[in-house]
């Protein structure tokens, strides 16, 4: 595995720590383990699509958690008795949790259990406070004055 040196950048580039953090963690904890599959897909320019193939899954075992930068998708199958004497069992039938580092101000928006795949739909919304505003030169932004109801009949 190929590991990064991230010191250079954490010299130069101010308030991305979160970032550098994720990236070294993610390299250490990859285990490996693809299940569930899943597809993300870009739906636009502030939507998302998690698709993870979940056959055999009813919603009553999927359990859906979504807080601050982190979306976490876990499966819990009962422990039924199969019927049958099976010669191959090729259909995973474990539990498993899926976490998803979410950027700032992403959140869920719905999600959908259908034919087997459970499809979450994610949309950011950048909050007016934090979307680009021009700037006067000077410092100074331009007043503008509202002339009340008292003053215009005082004159």
């Amino acid at each position: 595995m190929t590991r990064f040196d991230f010191a250079p950048y954490r010299r130069s580039m101010v308030g991305f720590d979160r970032l550098f953090d994720m990236l070294e963690n993610q390299g250490r904890s990859s285990s490996g383990d693809n299940y569930p599959p899943f597809n993300i897909e870009k739906r636009g320019d502030d939507a998302y699509r998690i698709t993870l193939a979940v056959a055999g899954f009813t919603p009553e075992d999927l359990d859906i958690t979504a807080q601050q930068n982190l979306l976490v998708i876990q499966g819990r199958k009962g422990e039924d008795a199969q019927d049958g004497n099976f010669l191959h069992v090729g259909i995973a039938q474990r539990g498993f949790e899926r976490r998803f580092e979410l950027a700032d101000y992403v959140r869920v928006e719905s999600a959908n259990l259908e034919n087997g795949l459970l499809v979450v739909d994610l949309v950011r919304e950048v909050p007016e406070a934090m979307k680009p505003k021009k700037i006067a030169i000077g410092g100074h932004t331009p007043l503008t004055v509202v002339e009340s109801e008292e003053a215009s009949e005082a004159a």
